[in-house]
């Protein structure tokens, strides 16, 4: 998550310093599609040091606010990470038409339009993910709830236990990933396919192993993973358990 937050504030800081005035045809979006009787309407020579100042502006500020969130909550500075920047765009887009005076204000409008919605996106997947993927058991058998739950008979059931590490992770292959939570699917360093319902970082983890060899790595959010094991040892009794 560090280097995410210092890579992004540095993308900020770069592109303030590559759109200069006299590439702005090329590589400024909007302005590279106008023809040339529109862009005599725009005051580049005025929006080219606000469009600087901005980017250096908000890659600066990602960074600091960014690492200081991060070293209070790593799960926040994950959702800073993903809304900053769509606020600080709608404030610049808001504030950029003064410089394409007589022009139509519909494309900034639209603009803004665009990223509130995407915005409002945004934070209903952090939402959604943010809720706590619980587990239901009974004599029968165990369901994992909510996003890529799945049940699970006692005779799919090889053994659960509880350890202390996870295995080397190097992709998520389709998933939700957020901080310390990581629900869906993921690859191991070996090039296993296992499934994460990690709700914390809460250790030790209960490990789930299926019959068929799949398996899925469980932690609660807020009930302790060894009392949540226990529960399931005194319920399920024709599985193997290791601790």
């Amino acid at each position: 998550m560090i280097y995410a937050i210092i890579g992004t504030g540095l993308l900020f800081v770069a592109i303030g310093f590559i759109v200069t005035e006299k590439n702005a045809k090329y590589l400024l979006s909007g302005y590279n599609t106008m023809n040339e009787e529109d862009r005599i309407k725009v005051d580049i020579k005025s929006y080219i040091p606000y469009f600087r100042k901005f980017h250096l502006f908000l890659g600066i500020s990602l960074m600091v606010l960014g690492l200081t969130v991060y070293y209070i909550n790593e799960n926040f500075a994950s959702i800073f990470l993903a809304v900053y920047p769509i606020l600080a765009y709608i404030y610049f887009i808001s504030n950029s038409s003064k410089y394409a005076k007589g022009l139509s204000s519909k494309w900034n409008k639209l603009g803004m339009y665009i990223l509130a919605g995407t915005l409002i996106f945004v934070i209903g997947i952090l939402g959604y993910g943010f809720i706590e993927n619980k587990i239901e058991f009974d004599e029968q058998g165990i369901e994992f709830l909510g996003s890529y739950g799945e049940t699970l008979e006692e005779s799919e059931i090889a053994s659960i236990e509880l350890i202390n590490a996870l295995p080397k992770i190097t992709r998520r292959t389709n998933g939700f990933s957020l901080g310390s939570i990581h629900k869906g699917y993921y690859k191991t360093e070996d090039g296993e396919k296992i499934k994460l319902i990690l709700n914390s970082d809460k250790k030790p983890y209960i490990l789930f192993t299926k019959k068929d060899g799949h398996k899925i790595f469980y932690s609660a959010k807020k009930k302790p993973n060894e009392v949540l094991f226990n529960e399931i040892k005194n319920t399920l009794h024709n599985i193997v358990y290791e601790q």
